[in-house]
């Protein structure tokens, strides 16, 4: 008996660390999705934000923004002799999107939306009056501005996040904000979303959010090291907080708990700071 029970316990501290290590590897990863081109059709990426940057593993996958759209990006290859290899997307609400890409002569999908299903298959059409130079413009006057919003901000486990200016120029409003990582560990950022929520309801539904869809981001953050701090500038429709409501800025921590949420109301949109660019027509 004694025996048995010896084997017991060796069998179990032997396993117990390999179960740990596999958790912990699973924690550490980012789910990437497998699609497959051709040099012959087109292969339809739908996201359900627009499309901030492209990263291609190879140079022979070609990629352009659909025309008119922000959010759909079309995907094909050189030629047929292409290996296996990846594609990294950043939308604009921060997210990474990752893709491992094979060559197929006839693709089993050419078509494929991203995101939730209220957002599968939405296409974001560029509006006529969007001057994307004039957006960076603003928003790199928005990310110089000396103008400060103070009393806007949200601590967590030594993640800081803070609003420190809104800035306002045509139909877009700018939100300058800064991420601070105070702590020893790296903060991966895995969403950015800005939500006006009803200020008695304690349970959400979805009639009782309003999700406001960026237009641009400035400087993006994936990554803040430890240490150090980030301001990034997004660019959103002009919009203003009904009573009894306020904004929602979700911060959201990718494999982590560190999520942060600054809520924004009314009284503080009117603060907002004029950005005068000149005209570029």
């Amino acid at each position: 008996m004694k025996t048995i029970s010896k084997i017991f316990w060796a069998v179990a501290l032997f396993v117990m660390p390999l179960k740990g290590m596999a958790q912990e590897k699973v924690l550490g990863t980012i789910e990437a999705y497998r699609i497959q081109i051709s040099t012959d059709k087109t292969t339809n990426i739908i996201f359900p934000f627009g499309i901030v940057s492209v990263d291609r593993g190879d140079r022979h996958i070609l990629v352009q923004k659909a025309k008119g759209a922000e959010n759909i990006l079309q995907v094909k290859a050189a030629n047929d002799s292409i290996r296996e290899s990846n594609l990294s997307v950043i939308t604009s609400d921060g997210k990474l999107n990752s893709f491992i890409v094979t060559y197929a002569k006839q693709p089993a999908q050419l078509n494929v939306s991203l995101g939730d299903d209220a957002r599968k298959g939405a296409i974001f059409l560029s509006a006529d009056q969007i001057d994307h130079a004039e957006i960076l413009a603003c928003s790199k006057q928005a990310f110089h501005s000396r103008k400060r919003l103070g009393g806007i901000h949200e601590k967590n486990f030594g993640i800081g996040f803070r609003l420190d200016g809104i800035f306002i120029h045509k139909k877009l409003m700018y939100f300058r904000m800064r991420v601070e990582n105070r702590s020893n560990i790296g903060y991966d950022v895995d969403q950015l979303r800005f939500y006006i929520l009803d200020q008695k309801k304690a349970k959400r539904t979805a009639s009782q959010e309003v999700e406001v869809t960026p237009v641009n981001l400035f400087n993006g953050l994936t990554r803040i090291l430890p240490r150090e701090r980030s301001t990034m500038v997004v660019a959103l429709p002009k919009f203003t907080i009904p009573e009894k409501k306020f904004l929602a800025i979700q911060l959201m921590e990718g494999n982590g708990g560190r999520h942060l949420e600054l809520r924004i109301k009314n009284r503080i949109l009117f603060k907002v700071n004029q950005i005068n660019i000149p005209t570029t027509r």
